[in-house]
């Protein structure tokens, strides 16, 4: 007599833009990659792009450790089971460590589950845990370095819930751009769409933050960050001691790494400029104290201080000097950028790899990113850690900027016109 195989089954909710988002075709993908079937009793699709779509998917696998395998999957796509139970949470035995079967954020909106109610995740970071305050019915992200002991931290997937952004919300540009990196992207569609987000921003006030590396003094593009910023383009700037070093250097010496970039050679003894630039910088006590004083008078770390922009340079092992502003504590540099994300609308990412990703890693998925390297690897490499965002473009950076400058002349021009007396 033949024995029938037991089945385990789930049925799980998938809701939201999940047909031009492809949130159906992945989650149905990573069923059948963890081994697992499927069927679709129900399935109620949008009439337009702007309804939204739900699918009842039962999930059937071979054994339950094998299901709940699949279930973790799926859940940071934003399946649902329907059998949901509140959120599973433990008191933390070791400070700055999780409790064993922690969940694992993403950077995407997350909710837990309080009390029978959906209750919406703070901060929202990838890779960090969820702690949990029952009594106010409130919950946050924290970073493993931050918890204490007794912390209630939430463990395992039940009662967690990801709200996957809408991924078509950045406009034609974005969302043509989202799928993949290339040099051959239509570069000026981009720009002029990056543009146009600038220009709104800055009229609504909103946040810009830019993260640059020294190539953007190195190729002589200095002049175009300072433009962006004395026309309030820019609110904050993540970068390391480079790019300060070298646009002091530059504003000292007119050189950056030795190279003068009037006339692109390199002149005598111009190796120990940058030395130089920061010795000068910590005689005087800081760069405020330069500017203050008439020996800074030019380039992207004096327009920043003097236009109020917020600055943040976090140091590395390799560093000279530092700057006496480079935080060099690693913990506290992390800890000061976190602190800056939240309320931010826009991130522009300019030729630095180190600093992009370790911003791309603090981002929620609502924040729109723009990554501009020469080197393609930058952007792949934030795609890959979950920035999915992220829109990259592969090109020099004094290209880039020097069109963007001209696109948002244009804009500026435009809204001049348009708010400019009518004619009788």
């Amino acid at each position: 007599m033949e024995t029938t195989q037991r089945t385990f089954n789930e049925t799980v909710e998938l809701s939201g833009h999940i047909i031009d988002s492809l949130l159906l075709p992945k989650v149905l993908d990573l069923i059948t990659e963890c081994g697992g079937t499927y069927r679709i009793p129900d399935i109620r699709i949008g009439r337009t792009r702007k309804d939204s779509s739900r699918a009842l998917i039962e999930v059937q696998a071979e054994s339950e450790t094998q299901l709940q395998e699949i279930l973790h999957q799926i859940s940071d796509h934003g399946a649902v089971s329907l059998h949901t139970q509140d959120c599973q949470f433990v008191p933390a035995d070791l400070s700055g460590a999780f409790p064993e079967g922690f969940y694992s954020t993403t950077n995407q909106h997350t909710q837990v589950r309080l009390d029978h109610d959906w209750i919406d995740v703070e901060l929202q970071e990838m890779d960090c845990g969820i702690l949990v305050d029952p009594a106010q019915r409130q919950a946050r992200c924290i970073p493993m370095t931050e918890v204490r002991t007794g912390d209630l931290i939430v463990v395992g997937h039940a009662g967690v819930k990801v709200v996957p952004l809408d991924r078509s919300v950045g406009g034609p540009a974005f969302e043509f751009m989202s799928s993949s990196v290339s040099t051959e992207k239509p570069k000026g569609l981009i720009i002029r769409q990056i543009a146009q987000d600038l220009f709104q921003l800055r009229q609504r006030q909103g946040n810009v933050l830019l993260v640059g590396g020294p190539a953007i003094v190195h190729t002589g593009s200095g002049k175009y960050v300072c433009e962006l910023i004395r026309r309030g383009y820019v609110q904050h700037l993540f970068a390391g001691n480079a790019l300060a070093t070298h646009d002091i250097e530059q504003a000292l010496f007119e050189t950056s790494l030795g190279v003068h970039l009037g006339h692109g050679a390199a002149v005598d003894a111009g190796h120990e400029h940058h030395l130089r630039a920061i010795n000068t910088i910590r005689r005087l006590g800081g760069m405020q104290a330069a500017v203050d004083q008439g020996v800074l008078q030019s380039g992207i770390m004096y327009e920043c201080l003097r236009q109020g922009v917020d600055v943040l340079l976090a140091g590395s092992i390799r560093d000279d000097g530092p700057l006496p502003e480079v935080i060099t504590d690693t913990l506290r540099a992390q800890g000061e950028m976190r602190r800056r994300v939240p309320g931010l609308d826009f991130c522009l990412m300019i030729a630095t790899t180190l600093h992009s990703i370790a911003t791309g890693n603090l981002l929620p998925a609502s924040v729109k990113v723009v990554c501009v390297d020469i080197n393609p690897s930058t952007v792949i490499k934030l795609g890959d850690r979950g920035s999915f965002q992220t829109l990259g473009l592969v090109t020099d950076v004094d290209p880039f900027l020097r069109a963007l400058i001209d696109e948002l002349d244009q804009l500026e021009v435009q809204g001049s016109t348009a708010s400019g007396p009518g004619v009788d």
